[in-house]
């Protein structure tokens, strides 16, 4: 099998896998508790991006903290224009119909959290791709083990995601099929890697600083203020276990692999 053949077969194996275990653990376990699931959802997002993305692209850049830390803003500040844009576009497109939008209105309100979810997700499968690809071509075995390590760090987060994804109104076969979508995009990464190596390797941490920043976006302006509509004191005891369950669950899986 040639370099380019392993690539592709090993990328599509890596996007798609993490995301059918993720699927399949979330359908088995948490199926009829996903609205106290959004907690372990809110630590696993933020591990994932403060103690594995953000830490993975400033050690592969040579850029200045300061340049990636900008990235992290203007995407934060991105994720913030594009929701503020839907919102506005939601608004001027009831505006004086004369019609109870309510339950439809929540439907697509929480739906933009999912939207802006998977673009994350996409990017950083898509950077998965770029590390499988750049692997196989220093040496075979050296990229079979750094996609069983991609995938053993992809369960956490697509748990997450597709938690979210079924948290913002997306039935579960629609959430299956969109991340299992964003997990094809390992493929694209991979691909363009094996031609396009050096240029590839230097947009990978502006690409997973963006990632990150959609992933904490999502935690922290959308999922936490849910949390807070439940403020009695036993419940807040409650979404903190849990999302320091969600932040222990992506430490033990990198501890693992």
């Amino acid at each position: 099998m040639s370099v380019l053949q392993s690539i592709l077969l090993v990328t599509a194996l890596a996007g798609t896998a993490s995301v059918l275990v993720a699927a399949s653990f979330s359908l088995a376990l948490l199926s009829k508790m996903v609205h106290g699931m959004v907690s372990v959802s809110v630590g696993i997002l933020l591990a994932t991006a403060f103690l594995h993305s953000l830490p993975e692209a400033f050690t592969m850049s040579d850029a200045s903290p300061q340049l990636l830390f900008a990235t992290l803003l203007a995407g934060l500040l991105g994720f913030f224009l594009l929701e503020k844009i839907a919102l506005l576009r939601h608004s001027h497109h009831h505006e004086g119909d004369g019609h109870d939008h309510h339950h439809g209105h929540d439907a697509e309100v929480a739906g933009r959290s999912g939207w802006m979810i998977l673009v994350g997700d996409g990017l950083h499968n898509f950077v998965d791709g770029i590390l499988i690809a750049a692997a196989f071509m220093v040496d075979y075995q050296v990229g079979i083990f750094t996609a069983i390590a991609i995938i053993a760090h992809e369960i956490p987060q697509e748990i997450g995601d597709y938690i979210v994804l079924l948290n913002a109104g997306f039935s579960r076969a629609r959430a299956l099929f969109y991340n299992f979508i964003c997990g094809l995009s390992a493929v694209l990464g991979g691909v363009l890697a094996y031609f396009f190596l050096e240029k590839a390797q230097g947009a990978m941490p502006y690409l997973l600083v963006i990632a990150s920043s959609s992933f904490i976006y999502i935690a922290v302006s959308d999922l936490i203020p849910q949390m807070h509509r439940r403020p009695h004191w036993i419940e807040s005891l409650r979404q903190t276990l849990l999302i320091a369950c969600g932040v222990g669950f992506v430490i033990l899986l990198s501890l693992l692999h």
